[in-house]
Order: structure tokens, then C-alpha cells, then sequence
């Protein structure tokens, strides 16, 4: 089994997800496994999700489910598959603790907890500068494919 490379790439990473810019909320892969998954997106002036002081809650949870997407995006660019459109189908027990701020590297922990038949259950927490800034329960489900 090969050794995970970090990927910190944009273009790499844009290509893993169907959003496209300005509605990327995930830059770099820090760590992946069949289970789970570490990204991160760092904070600037220029995301549709600073309000001028902080990265908004709704960013956040957009981070987290893009990172659910980019999860499965490398797992299909692994097994040469094409990568499916996913949407937000629950969140569950969201919290946040603190708003991110202007150049702050977020990160987020993916831990699947179900994946099957299209319906993913992961449980998601996510840092700033080494503090849980937000976590909670995300479920997504996959676009019929055509």
C-alpha cells in the first residue's frame, strides 16, 4: 500500500470536487484513509464567506461538507472513477466555539461513519490554530448518476 502525500495543490484539489471557484471552501489534503480525512482551507479577504472580521459559520459548514466531497473525490480519482455530485442531506449537533479569522488555516477531521448507498454519515471537527473551532454530524447523499 502506497504512503499518502500530502496534496496542497488548488488546481489538484479543484479537480476532486464539483465546486468550482469562488465556491471552494477546501485547499489541501493533510492526511486520507479509506475512513477518513484531514483538509484544510486557509482564511482570505477574497472567500464569499469572510465577512471582513471572520470566516462565517455557514463557510464552516460548507468547509466540512466540501471535505466530505473531496474525501470521496480522491477515493474515485484512486479507483479511476468519475467524481459524483453530492449534497448536504442533514446536519446533526453542529457547534461552534469560535469564528476563524482572516488568514487562519482551518482544518477538518472526517471521520466516516456510514457509506452506502449513496447516503454518507460522517462525524466532522474542525480546528483553528490548534483549537476546536467547530464539530458535528453531517450526512450527505450522492446525485443519482446519468
Amino acid at each position: 500500500m502506497e504512503t499518502f502525500q500530502p496534496i496542497f495543490d488548488k488546481k489538484i484539489i479543484e479537480n476532486l470536487i464539483p465546486q468550482k471557484h469562488p465556491f471552494v471552501m477546501v485547499d489541501k489534503i493533510y492526511a486520507f484513509a479509506e475512513n477518513s480525512m484531514v483538509s484544510g482551507l486557509k482564511i482570505s479577504d477574497e472567500n464569499i464567506f469572510f465577512d471582513g472580521e471572520n470566516f462565517v459559520e455557514s463557510g464552516i459548514i460548507e468547509h466540512m461538507a466540501q471535505s466530505i466531497a473531496l474525501h470521496k473525490g480522491y477515493d474515485c480519482f484512486l479507483k479511476k472513477e468519475i467524481v459524483p455530485v453530492g449534497f448536504i442531506a442533514s446536519l446533526n449537533n453542529i457547534e461552534f466555539f469560535e469564528l476563524p479569522k482572516l488568514n487562519d488555516e482551518i482544518k477538518t477531521t472526517v471521520t466516516i461513519l456510514f457509506d452506502s448507498g449513496g447516503m454518507t454519515s460522517v462525524e466532522v471537527t474542525t480546528e483553528a490554530n490548534e483549537i476546536t473551532i467547530a464539530k458535528g454530524e453531517l450526512k450527505t447523499i450522492l446525485a443519482p448518476q446519468h
